[in-house]
């Protein structure tokens, strides 16, 4: 049976958290309706991202159904994570795509909308769970955890972390936890 620190990151593994974070988000761009493939009217694109907000959340999120909040919530959320993918005024860009078809058109813009909240979704579970766990440790424990962590990934992290006896690791080992998914997202990328 393996110790608390392996249950951890079998957890927040990207198996075991954001690969299935992800295909729910895919999932819910899948079930989507899209009523026509461009969008020429700014309150239809609105209504639209709103309604896909909430789908997503919904369908990410594993809940019975759509919360109900009024659709203009979700466009300022939404309007939000557009800012965040396209720039300060990326609400404007994201409706050119939509309204041209220009740049992926409005599939481009839904796929880039869900993948965000995927990310940002795993990654508050991912947080919250190393969080959780850390919190439980008493501080022996916490010097137990990272000096097992460094035993068994040690030679995955650069060694400016490692040498020595790992300080940097120790004083900041629950930022560490928090992205190990992500080491282990980007070594398979280097592998291939």
């Amino acid at each position: 049976m393996g110790t608390r620190l392996d249950e951890l990151l079998c957890f927040i593994s990207p198996e075991g958290s954001t690969e299935q974070t992800f295909n729910r988000a895919n999932e819910a761009i899948n079930t989507f309706r899209v009523r026509a493939a461009r969008i020429e009217d700014w309150d239809e694109f609105r209504s639209c991202m709103a309604e896909f907000l909430r789908h997503v959340e919904a369908r990410t999120l594993r809940l019975r159904g759509p919360v109900d909040v009024p659709l203009e919530f979700y466009w300022l959320r939404c309007a939000q994570i557009l800012r965040t993918i396209y720039g300060p005024r990326g609400e404007k860009a994201a409706f050119e795509m939509a309204r041209t078809g220009n740049e992926g058109g409005l599939c481009a813009v839904l796929r880039a909308v869900a993948m965000h909240m995927a990310e940002d979704y795993s990654r508050h579970e991912i947080s919250a769970k190393v969080g959780a766990y850390w919190n439980s440790l008493s501080v022996a424990e916490q010097l137990d955890a990272a000096s097992e962590y460094i035993a068994k990934y040690g030679h995955l992290l650069p060694s400016e972390l490692t040498e020595g006896s790992a300080a940097r690791i120790r004083a900041n080992f629950w930022k560490v936890l928090e992205e190990h998914p992500r080491l282990l997202q980007r070594l398979r990328v280097v592998g291939r």
